[in-house]
């Protein structure tokens, strides 16, 4: 077995006198060892629970039953001409939602004139599905949800709009419509 040839130190004896001359007495520094890591607490989804709360009381002072809202308040239509299982299959999510528009906090001129450009510019650029998020009315009081009323009016009435459901409960559920369009030709 041969040996290592020992290396030279990285500092000569000269270098080393020089440096404590220059410095004075030095003495070697020892590391400390690291302080434990004490274990954190788990976090509190305070937010969380006070958000929780807030529902609650709302639900009690609401005028409008959500249950009402999201049952039988599904937007649905389909235009004369077409199979019925496209409307199936836009229910499904069969088609990508290739953009959105939401209109929540919008008046309904605002929201009327939002939802116009929003359709034309969808159908220039040759979009088959877009999703228009309405929003339940929760916070519409008496009047109940009028954007979301707005929104069914507006696309029964357009002839570029093939058919529109209230979306899938992970899309926005009866808080927003997916919107079949016509195909640019």
């Amino acid at each position: 077995m041969r040996k290592r040839p020992r290396l030279s130190p990285l500092v000569s004896d000269a270098d080393r006198a020089l440096f404590e001359e220059a410095i004075g007495p030095v003495r070697r520094h020892v590391p400390a060892e690291p302080a434990r890591e004490t274990p954190r607490p788990a976090p509190e989804p305070r937010q969380f629970e006070l958000d929780e709360a807030r529902v609650l009381d709302e639900l009690l002072t609401m005028r409008i039953d959500p249950a009402e809202i999201e049952v039988g308040e599904e937007l649905s239509y389909l235009r004369d001409g077409y199979r019925p299982d496209v409307l199936k299959r836009l229910k499904r999510g069969s088609y990508s939602v290739q953009d959105e528009i939401d209109l929540h906090q919008m008046t309904a001129e605002v929201a009327r004139t939002a939802i116009t450009g929003f359709l034309a510019e969808a159908h220039q650029r040759g979009l088959q599905c877009v999703k228009l998020i309405h929003g339940k009315g929760l916070r519409s009081r008496a009047a109940g949800p009028v954007i979301k009323r707005l929104v069914d009016r507006m696309l029964r009435q357009r002839d570029d709009v093939v058919a529109f459901a209230s979306a899938r409960a992970e899309q926005g559920g009866t808080g927003a419509a997916l919107v079949l369009l016509k195909h640019k030709k």
